[in-house]
Parts: structure tokens; C-alpha cells; sequence
């Protein structure tokens, strides 16, 4: 069937946008998931839109709108059939789908539907339970969207890189594709390791379980896993399963992003895109803004921000704390020059001169990153497990608004911001890691806290007001 089909598209390419769609949103129905081959048939029809030059930003958008509209109709349907889908054939006939789907629903609630997008068998059903358990329609619809907008690219683009390879001018140096399959590897064990193991700590899953057990027997395991267990007496023991995802999944993705970015043409259509949206949004109005976002992310602010963070720390008596914390500023300071040096990307063109270093990765994306995340990674330790999520939505809105303060004010391509990005959740995974070996005690906000913000608070607007003149020259409009 999957060749019938990508015979006929090959053929037919005008319907290749269409087909996205009607297969995602298949793929997201309740039970019609599960019989049809969704993941299968996207990737072969990916490949089909990189080799004909399909701009990849319309496949995206077309995979997301059926993902989206699929999850409504299930959403609908578990609504008319609640307290009946047990009953109702065809979902009789799949009782342990609906009970384990039903299980990750009561376990996780609302973010069982940013889960179930990405596992398995049980896809989708998580809309339908949602439904028949009453979510309320407005926070779904929000679920939905966000997590079918991360789901479009992780489904897509693997598929729109091989073909778009296959139908280069240049082939790929096979070092690449070794480099590629190893940065693929190391998704798969970011993915495995918190979808089997991290979501399964609160109930003490079986493979979490047996690993633990398996590591007491060996010295060396033992030794690792027990050295970054952190251990307090009023909340008992974790281990940094998710910042060790963390750092895996980034530091992976950004392997592939840079080679997709930089080594073959696939991305210059987002590129471009971007960049003439942004510069739609440039006004008298909307330049200052973006003028005082990009200077609250200057390398300056940063690392006066994190030193006056470390010494607010060390102070204290946290010392392991301030260490990280200098470490981590030193490691990005590092690994963004390096970078940037070795991948020799040039910035897009401005009418004053652009500054003196290279574009890819973004550093100042990269340097917000992982100021506010280390940040939100201390604050949010001393939250529930289960409302930490709202410390890193906050924490991560910084992060979002300087680098898109940099692509509209033509210091940096799309994809430059995203490679940041990607480097800086690296570095704060790692660093976070490392720190939980040292992670004991409480840390609390005090007096020396305190100075510490209004220090910070006092300099970021002294700077910006010294800065504000010669800013205004560099990132003027053209013409």
C-alpha cells in the first residue's frame, strides 16, 4: 500500500501537502492509529517532498493541522461516548489499549496528551480518554496544539532530510552520515530514558526497578548512579534522570540540527522564511523592543548576572552551587567561541557592519539559555516534581524572546537561534547533573539573594541606557 501510494505522489506532487495532512490526522484517530501505518507512510511521503523541493515549511504546517485535527475529532468522541468506551465497538475489541491509555491519563492528566503523542501504541487513544474524562475543552485545544507543533518536526524532518539529500547536487561526505546516525542514536536514548524510566519514577516503574537493582551489583554502575543521587531527608532520594535526558536529547539534536543546517540546503528555506517575517514586524514601534531585548542577552549582562548569582552562592557557604555555576559560564563561553570559529557561518547582511564573530550558534541564545535555565533548574528543585513544569515555562519565555529578538533585528538566520538554544539546554543538562551530586540541602532566597538582584537589576539598566545610542546605529533599518 505504502508503495502504491508514494508511486502515485511521486507522480502527482501537488497532492503531497494533502496527504501529510490525511495521514497525520488518520494516524491520531482512536483506533484508525493503530491500523493504519502512520509513521511509515509520513516518512516515505517526507522523502517524496524533499526530493521534489517542497518547501519543508508546508509539509510541516500540514502534518501539524492533521495531528491537530485528528486529536479534536478523537477529543469529540470520547466526549459523546463517556462512561461507555469500554461498551461501543470498535473500542471493546481493544480493551487493554483504552486501559492503558486510561492509566496514563489518571497518572500524568493533561500532560498525558504531550506524552501520548509520542508513544506508541496508545497515541491514539489519549485524546478519546482525555474526552471521556472531562478535560476541559479549552486546555486541551492548547495541549493539542503546542505538542502537535512539537510533533510535526521530530516525525517529519528525518524524512525531508533524506530526501532532500538523495536529491542534492553534492552528495554528503559519508562521515556525515555516521555523525547523523549517532546524534539519531542518542535521541532514541534521551527518548527511551525518559519515557520508560522518568515518567515512572513517582510509581516506582519495574525498569526503573530493575535498574536500580542491577546497579548494586556492580561497583562501577553503582558507584555512578549512587555519586548523582541526591538525597535529602524531608524528600527522600532522586536521581537527575531528567537532566541527563536533558543533555542527551540536546546535545543530539543539536549534532543533527547542525548538520541539516549546515551541511546540506534543507533548512535556507526556513532561513529566509523567518527572515522575511521578522522583517514585517519592524516598526518605529516594535524596534525598541526587540532593541531591549537583544541587549538584555548581551555577553556582558550575562556574565555579570551569573558572577553576582556565584557570589550570592559562595557567600552562603553553597559553594559546590557557585562552582557549577561558574562552570557552566566558562563551558558556554568556550563551546560557542570554538564553535562558532569552526563552523565560519556568516550573519545575514545589515547596513552598518555586522559584529566581528561568525553567526552559528547564536550566542546570545546560547548565553540566555543557560543563564535563565540554570536558574529555573535551582528554583525549580525545591518545587513538587509535578508543578515544575510551570518554573520552566516561565524561565523559558526569556529564553524565546531573545533569540527572536535576534533574527528580526538581522543579526542571526532562524536556525542560528535554534542551534543556541539547542546548546544551551546541552550545557544546563549537564551542568545540572553534575550539580545533583552536591544537591543536599534546601536553597532558599535571603539577604545576599536579594543584593544580588538589585545589583544585577541596577547594572542590566545602567548598560542598557550606555548602550541604548550605539545600538540603535548597528541595528538600523536598511535604507
Amino acid at each position: 500500500m505504502i508503495q502504491d501510494l508514494t508511486l502515485w505522489l511521486a507522480t502527482n506532487p501537488g497532492w503531497l501537502s494533502a496527504a501529510v495532512f490525511a495521514t497525520a490526522l488518520l494516524e491520531s484517530l482512536a483506533v484508525a492509529g493503530i491500523l493504519v501505518p502512520g509513521v511509515a507512510i509520513l516518512f516515505a511521503i517526507a522523502v517524496l517532498a524533499g526530493q521534489t523541493g517542497t518547501p519543508v515549511l508546508y509539509i510541516l504546517a500540514w502534518g501539524a493541522a492533521g495531528a491537530i485535527v485528528g486529536d479534536l475529532l478523537s477529543f469529540w468522541l470520547g466526549q459523546r461516548l463517556r462512561g461507555r468506551l469500554h461498551q461501543v465497538w470498535p473500542f471493546r475489541r481493544h480493551p487493554v489499549m483504552v486501559r492503558r491509555a486510561e492509566s496514563l491519563f489518571v497518572r500524568h492528566g493533561g500532560k498525558s496528551v504531550v506524552i501520548g503523542r509520542f508513544v506508541g501504541p496508545v497515541r491514539p487513544f489519549i485524546p478519546m480518554v482525555a474526552g471521556a474524562f472531562n478535560m476541559p475543552a479549552r486546555r486541551f485545544v492548547l495541549v493539542n496544539i503546542a505538542s502537535a507543533l512539537a510533533w510535526a518536526p521530530c516525525y517529519l524532518l528525518p524524512g525531508f532530510a533524506v530526501g532532500a539529500a538523495l536529491a542534492g547536487p553534492e552528495p554528503i561526505p559519508p562521515a556525515l552520515y555516521g555523525l547523523g546516525a549517532g546524534a539519531a542514536g542518542v535521541l532514541l536514548l534521551a527518548w527511551f530514558l525518559f519515557v520508560r524510566m522518568q515518567l515512572g519514577l513517582r510509581n516506582r516503574s519495574r525498569l526503573y526497578q530493575w535498574l536500580e537493582q542491577s546497579t548494586t551489583r556492580y561497583n562501577a554502575t553503582h558507584r555512578f548512579w549512587r555519586a548523582l543521587y541526591s538525597e535529602r531527608p524531608a524528600q527522600g532520594g532522586e536521581f537527575p534522570l531528567a537532566s541527563l535526558c536533558l543533555a542527551l536529547g540536546a546535545s543530539g539534536g543539536f549534532v543533527l540540527w547542525s548538520l541539516f543546517s549546515q551541511a546540506t540546503g534543507l533548512l535556507l528555506s526556513l532561513d529566509h522564511y523567518f527572515r522575511d517575517l521578522t522583517d514585517t514586524l519592524r516598526s518605529p514601534l516594535t524596534d525598541p523592543v526587540f532593541l531591549l531585548l537583544t541587549l538584555a542577552g548581551d555577553p556582558p549582562v550575562l556574565v555579570v548576572g551569573s558572577v553576582l548569582m556565584a557570589s550570592a552562592l559562595f557567600l552562603r557557604g553553597y559553594y559546590s552551587a557557585a562552582a557549577h555555576l561558574v562552570a557552566a559560564l566558562l563551558l558556554t563561553s568556550v563551546s560557542v567561541t570554538l564553535l562558532k570559529n569552526g563552523f565560519a557561518i556568516a550573519r545575514p547582511t545589515l547596513v552598518t557592519e555586522p559584529p566581528a564573530s561568525f553567526a552559528f550558534p547564536s550566542g546570545h541564545a546560547t548565553g540566555i539559555t543557560v543563564f535563565t535555565g540554570m536558574a529555573a533548574a535551582f528554583v525549580a528543585r525545591e518545587w513538587r516534581p509535578a508543578r515544575r513544569w510551570r518554573v520552566y515555562l516561565v524561565f523559558s519565555v526569556p529564553m524565546v524572546l531573545v533569540a527572536v529578538s535576534r533574527v528580526a533585528l538581522g543579526v542571526h538566520w532562524f536556525t542560528d537561534v535554534v542551534g543556541g538554544l539547542l546548546l544551551g539546554l546541552a550545557i544546563c543538562g549537564l551542568v545540572r547533573a553534575s550539580y545533583s551530586r552536591y544537591d543536599r540541602t534546601p536553597l532558599s532566597a535571603d539577604s545576599f539573594t536579594g543584593l544580588a538582584v538589585v545589583l544585577w537589576v541596577a547594572f542590566l539598566g545602567s548598560y542598557i541606557w550606555w548602550q541604548w545610542s550605539p545600538a540603535r546605529l548597528v541595528y538600523s533599518f536598511p535604507g
